[in-house]
């Protein structure tokens, strides 16, 4: 750093790349001092002078106002006030151009001045040593001063850095054309510059403080060494003429020889840099109080007759400080705001003047003449060898043209100065510069959304978590929360927790001891474990009962409908179901015969008791819905058929619960309950031939008039009668089979059935008697004719074959009838010839038991034989 510093201070200056050296006409405007204007008539003040945000406006329209009193305060990031220039009476605070290419409407202040220009109370400070410098700071801030060089900005950022500082830069080379007001100030107020360079040293304390001027101004060099020469840390340097070398980065290389990196500030590398004009501006706040309210504006060109540097309020119109030089506009005028490299041409003359104008440049058309159309570029790289930036002019203009942002980015395209250097050399005449002050615009406002959507998205983030947090809370302020439990109950619970399992293991152990216990016994016993399966079976059992059930229902539904659409269909249903009742009843007897050999004696029992509650619980729902369909007699012919297939199914059901009780009671049980049991059972046979009696002749009596009616009941009465007598028949039997024969009870028992048994089918021959009679009567009315009305074909053919069908009952019924008489006979025969035989009391052997077995199989079997060839003479 010391090698530096002495460097420096021996007038070593480094180079820069680039660079042109365009004609400087500038003494036109340095022949004559910094010259007053008259007050204009009215002041535009622009609220936005500076980089930032725009400060809170104090005023209001219609308020007198003083030279030097705040119009807004600061309200915002790098945010400084305005003040009035002058005394006056604000007329109106509206939009106005702005002193921008664009001349976008900003909000204005419009003072009229009242010409007395009286100041506000003014605060100088006699000793500024003595100021801390939070208060130095405030101060410069509460001025308003902003950067006068070229961008405006503020300047007590820039002085409140936290940041060491080892070099303090003037920027005192003002090296574009026509621009003289830094050289005329620092010839007419050197002292007060570096007064305000020493309150800069206070705030920043910097190593060095260094003054860069260029060689064409020596009057400026003189007066600034002269002024500066009791202070050893300032030294004013002396740069080469050339084309950019006013620029920031510029300047400190040519001083330093130090480079600021891309994207970085000068403060980053500890360097600082200010204009003479802001270091006049900073003086004036602290020693004299005076707010930043004017400034030094080059008024120039051929169409200006006095042309030279004049002291300018702030808000003054262009077009005021034209007049007071003498503008002789020519035709198509340009009025350019800054100078012929960087500045811009104004779209009208109506705007004020603000903090970084530093001059008017009004030319005619042989000084500046109008750029010509934009011709191809022929890659003749004179643009890059002139950029001081070591940019890539040429690609940055492709890319700005077809918005390629991101390559733009690549490029470095934000460390171009906008000096107009590339535009200068370019003989295709683009205006590169142009270019990319669009494309910069653009990127920022690009970059501007995207971070507006970004804040929008964590702003809908957060609402969100706190919209669920606060759901979260509300569903948790209704829970209740559980009592904390002491230790004592905490160990209560494991206890019986404990004793809980404890029992649980016990009881698994026990287990698997008797589990191995049974297994020890059944290999014992040389038999093998089978699983249990009984449950599983009565299941299934149940299942297919059910669906019996049903489809037994939906062929009566069936049956319904097909008799309700077609008579004769229900004819040959009718023949079909009376042909299977008759195959079941068959099969029915054949199972009694096979399952009358005796089966073990109390399994026997236990079977034949289960079975006997079971029939009971059968032959009363038969009788149940043998009366319900008898008081329902059908009405006429369709009904009748209806209620006969009904009739049907049902006693084919009521045959089958008989069959099964039969084989429940064919097994052996003990002599006296045996008895009790036979008893019972020819009471409840003789008790059920009674109501089937009672019961046909009921319907008999009951029948309708009418002959087709009258038939089908008398047929339906003449089944179930049948059915009945054919039930306590087959009980009767199985009671005898299954009875002891060398019991005396038992052959008392087997005496009363048959006498029981041979009234039961006297009666039952007298019903059958009865019921030819009345079918006799139904084939004789079927055959008269009736009086009434003519009987149709299909009436005569539906009676014929209910006629038919009641003789075929009827004749089985007698054949059955007569069949039992045998058997029951024989069984007498028997039992009268167990009587005659000596009792003894051993009980009888198996041998025994089978031989009686197949006796009363052959006296069944004759008794059959005898019944057919009865039938065949018949």
């Amino acid at each position: 750093m010391e090698k530096l510093i002495d460097q420096i201070k021996q007038g070593k200056v480094w180079s820069i790349p680039g660079g042109i050296h365009p004609p400087g006409q500038k003494l036109q405007s340095t022949t004559q001092a910094i010259a007053r204007l008259p007050l204009p008539d009215k002041l535009v003040v622009s609220l936005k002078q500076h980089i930032g945000a725009n400060g809170k406006l104090i005023v209001e329209k219609g308020q007198q106002v003083l030279k030097g009193q705040a119009l807004t305060k600061p309200s915002g990031n790098w945010s400084v006030p305005v003040h009035a220039p002058t005394s006056g009476l604000i007329s109106d605070i509206c939009p106005m151009p702005s002193a921008h290419p664009s001349a976008l409407p900003e909000l204005s202040v419009i003072i009229e001045p009242d010409g007395d220009d009286n100041w506000c109370e003014l605060n100088p400070v006699t000793d500024a040593k003595t100021l801390s410098h939070d208060e130095l700071v405030d101060i410069i801030h509460q001025s308003g001063i902003a950067g006068m060089g070229g961008a405006g900005f503020p300047t007590y950022v820039k002085a409140d850095t936290r940041k060491a500082i080892e070099f303090l830069i003037v920027n005192a080379v003002e090296c574009e054309p026509y621009i003289t007001a830094d050289d005329m100030l620092m010839r007419e107020h050197a002292d007060g510059i570096i007064a305000g360079i020493e309150l800069m040293q206070q705030l920043l304390s910097p190593q060095l403080t260094i003054i860069g001027i260029e060689d064409n101004k020596p009057d400026a060099i003189a007066a600034m060494k002269l002024a500066a020469q009791h202070n050893d840390s300032i030294i004013v340097q002396t740069v080469p003429t050339v084309y950019p070398s006013g620029g920031e980065k510029q300047l400190i290389k040519l001083l330093t020889g130090k480079e600021v990196p891309s994207g970085s500030i000068p403060a980053d590398i500890g360097m600082l840099v200010q204009n003479v004009g802001t270091l006049f501006a900073v003086n004036q706040a602290v020693h004299e109080g005076k707010p930043l309210i004017e400034r030094v504006v080059t008024v120039t060109g051929n169409t200006i007759h006095k042309q030279g540097n004049v002291w300018a309020l702030l808000g003054t119109e262009i077009k005021h400080l034209l007049d007071c030089q003498g503008f002789s506009p020519v035709p198509q005028q340009r009025v350019v705001m800054g100078g012929p490299m960087m500045g811009f041409t104004l779209p009208t003359v109506r705007i004020g003047v603000v903090k970084t104008t530093n001059c008017i440049l009004a030319p005619d058309h042989q000084e500046l003449a109008e750029p010509g159309d934009e011709k191809a570029c022929i890659r003749c790289s004179a643009c890059a060898d002139a950029c001081p930036a070591s940019l890539l002019p040429q690609q940055l203009q492709w890319f700005a043209k077809s918005k390629e942002y991101d390559k733009l980015n690549e490029h470095n395209l934000f460390d171009c100065i906008e000096c107009g250097a590339c535009a200068y050399v370019c003989p295709s005449e683009i205006p590169l510069v142009q270019y990319y002050r669009v494309a910069k615009a653009e990127i920022k406002e690009q970059q501007a959304e995207q971070i507006k959507a970004e804040r929008a998205k964590e702003r809908f983030e957060a609402r969100k978590e706190r919209l669920e947090r606060e759901q979260e809370e509300r569903q948790n302020r209704h829970k209740r929360k559980p009592a904390a439990k002491s230790d004592g109950e905490k160990q209560k619970v494991a206890d019986a927790l404990a004793r809980v399992k404890a029992k649980s293991d016990d009881k698994d152990s026990k287990s698997a001891v008797a589990a191995a216990i049974a297994r020890a016994k059944a290999k014992k016993q040389g038999a093998e474990i089978e699983p249990d399966n009984s449950e599983v079976a009565k299941e299934r059992a149940a299942r297919k009962e059910q669906a019996r059930k049903y489809k037994e229902q939906k062929a009566l539904e069936q049956g319904e409908e097909g008799v309700d659409k077609d008579d004769k269909k229900s004819a040959v249903a009718a023949a079909i179901a009376r042909a299977k009742a008759k195959k079941a009843a068959q099969a029915a007897e054949d199972n009694v015969e096979a399952d009358s050999a005796p089966k073990d004696d109390k399994k026997a029992a236990v079977a034949a008791a289960i079975a006997r509650a079971k029939a009971k619980k059968a032959a009363q729902a038969t009788e149940e819905n043998a009366s319900a369909e008898t008081d329902a007699a059908p009405k006429d012919d369709k009904k009748a058929a209806v209620a006969a297939a009904i009739a049907r199914a049902k006693a084919k059901k009521a045959a089958q619960a008989a069959e099964n009780q039969a084989e429940a009671d064919s097994a052996p049980v003990d002599d006296k309950k045996a008895a009790v049991a036979a008893a019972i059972a020819r009471a409840k046979a003789k008790k059920a031939a009674q109501a089937a009696e009672n019961q046909a002749e009921a319907e008999e009596d009951s029948a309708p008039v009418d002959d087709k009616k009258a038939a089908v009941a008398a047929a339906i009465a003449r089944a179930k009668a049948k059915k009945a007598a054919q039930a306590a028949e087959n009980q009767t039997e199985a009671e005898e089979d299954s009875a002891p024969v060398d019991d005396k009870k038992a052959a008392v028992s087997a005496a009363i059935a048959r006498a029981k048994a041979k009234k039961a089918a006297k009666e039952q021959a007298q019903s059958d008697d009865s019921s030819e009679q009345i079918n006799d009567s139904n084939d004789e009315a079927d055959a008269k004719p009736q009086s009434d009305a003519p009987e149709s074909s299909v009436d005569k053919k539906k009676a014929a074959v209910a006629a038919a069908i009641a003789r075929a009952k009827a004749k089985k019924v007698a054949k059955e009838q007569a069949q039992s008489d045998d058997s029951s006979q024989q069984t007498n025969d028997s039992s009268a010839e167990a009587d005659a035989k000596p009792q003894v009391d051993e009980p009888e052997s198996s041998e025994d038991k089978k031989k009686a077995a197949v006796a009363r199989a052959i006296a069944r079997a004759k008794a059959k034989k005898l019944q057919q060839e009865g039938n065949d003479k018949s």
